[in-house]
Formats: C-alpha cells, structure tokens, sequence
C-alpha cells in the first residue's frame, strides 16, 4: 500500500500552547484514517439548506435524532427557505422535536430565515459569495450559532475553506500530546488549517485507502469542491468517525488506526469532553 506523504513547511503560530509538531503530524493522522476507512460522504444532504438546517439540528444530540426532525421536515414540504419563513412557530417545534431543544432550535432556524432575507434577499447563493471572514462574523452574531455552526454552514453548504473543530477533535489532539488543556478553538483550528494548507494540497491522498463510509452517498456530499474544502471535509469527517468508535470519553485504543500515534499510555487517559455528535 503506497501513501504519497508531501513534505510539510510548518511554523509555529506566535503565542501557540501547543506543540510544534502538530504541522509534521496531522496530515500523517489524516492519511493513517483515510487507509482504515476511506471517503465517509459528510455532509448527508440533498441541499445546501438542508445542511444549514442540520448544522443547527446536530447541536447537543446525535446524528440519529436530527435525521428524524429532518424526515419530518422533508414530510410536511418544509425543508426549505420558503418552508421555514412559512411555517408557524408552534408546528416548526413540533417537526424539530426529535432534535432535543426544540424550541431554541425552532427560534433559531427562524432568526437565520430572517437573517438571510434582510441581508441576502433570501438568496443562499448571494450569502454564500460573501468573503469567508466577513460571512463568519456575521454568522457568529446570530442567536444559536456558536463556532463549530457557523464553520460547518461554512464549509459544508458554503464550500468555504474553513476547518471545523467539534469535541472529537480537541479530545483526539489532546489525548495525544498536540494541544494543551488550554488551547482555544481558533487556536486549534488555526493550526491544522496551516497544517493541511501549507502542503501540497493535492498530494494528501493514499492509494488503495479504506472503503467504510459512515453516511451512503448524497447531493451533497458528492458536490464540486475546491481541493482544500475536500481535505478539510474529510479530515473532519474522518475524527469524527475515530471519535465515535475508538475515542470515547472511555478511550478503546486496541484497533484504533491512530494507536501508533500515542506516545505515552498516559495521552489515552479518558477526560471529560462534551460530544458534538
């Protein structure tokens, strides 16, 4: 099995808490889970809306439990902008109930709606064409959008370059010795984004890589992307899969395909992170 490893030009960011050798060995974790388990087609879509709306959904419960309020949705011809901005709030807590939290999220799908037809006339794509930074920010300032949301609206609806950080991966790096107690989350994000970007970006792929995707293949997840939002997708996509399986708040590292990574039985040691997933 041939792996095409680039050679990485990684700095260290000024005030960093993490170690230095986070560029030299993200991208060797990133091809190490491509071999085990391949392509995992996140995000499962058929729109660009019904991501929103997912990224919204996911918050504080699991993948299942959205994947019903969005049948209820896509039942009651309401997975839409139009649908939305239509429905009354009292039925759309009623379709997003599975999710957990229904009311907030309801208010919450209801504020973005609002959002985008104040500043974007309704248009998804004339939101999306807005500069990633500028789109952020104001991402940010909506109720119910914390940083995770708003880079998953980014990236997985937007084809935005931007590298979402949940609680997998912060358990994950910190297990293995590559971030602190106190590295942030623009911290984290920041690092494996040079990490990957500051490689040849095409040159991130294996030969004869897994074939175990966790979603079938959707609109979506099949979609055009630029070559960066691939890499950032699937890495994403791929410790979430890791997260699920193998690092548990209770960590079963015997079988985990970044078992060799560790460096001490003491990086394994369980702490309490909360799931995003």
């Amino acid at each position: 099995m041939a792996i095409q490893v680039p050679t990485y030009q990684i700095t260290q960011l000024a005030n960093s808490s993490a170690p230095p050798r986070l560029g030299g060995e993200i991208p060797l974790y990133y091809t190490a889970l491509l071999v085990r388990y391949g392509p995992q087609n996140w995000w499962p879509a058929r729109s660009r809306f019904e991501v929103i709306v997912g990224a919204y959904l996911t918050q504080n419960t699991n993948w299942s439990n959205v994947e019903k309020a969005l049948l209820n949705l896509r039942r009651a011809r309401r997975l839409g902008v139009k649908g939305i901005r239509e429905t009354p709030i009292d039925e759309l807590e009623t379709l997003v109930r599975p999710s957990g939290y229904f009311r907030q999220k309801a208010r919450n799908l209801k504020t973005f709606i609002a959002f985008l037809d104040q500043q974007y006339s309704g248009s998804l794509s004339r939101m999306f064409a807005q500069p990633t930074e500028k789109l952020r920010s104001e991402l940010l300032e909506l109720n119910g959008v914390g940083p995770e949301t708003a880079n998953s609206i980014l990236l997985y609806a937007g084809n935005h370059p931007v590298f979402v950080v949940d609680a997998y991966t912060r358990r994950v790096l910190l297990r293995h010795g590559i971030i602190g107690e106190k590295t942030g989350y623009e911290e984290i994000r920041a690092m494996i984004e040079l990490a990957i970007s500051s490689s040849e970006a095409e040159s991130l792929v294996v030969q004869n890589s897994g074939s175990d995707p966790r979603h079938g293949i959707s609109r979506m997840s099949s979609s055009a992307r630029s070559v960066l939002a691939q890499h950032y997708n699937e890495l994403h996509a791929l410790i979430v899969r890791v997260g699920n399986h193998y690092c548990r708040t209770k960590p079963i590292c015997e079988g985990c395909p970044l078992q060799s990574f560790l460096k001490t039985r003491e990086g394994a040691t369980a702490r309490k992170t909360r799931e995003s997933y």
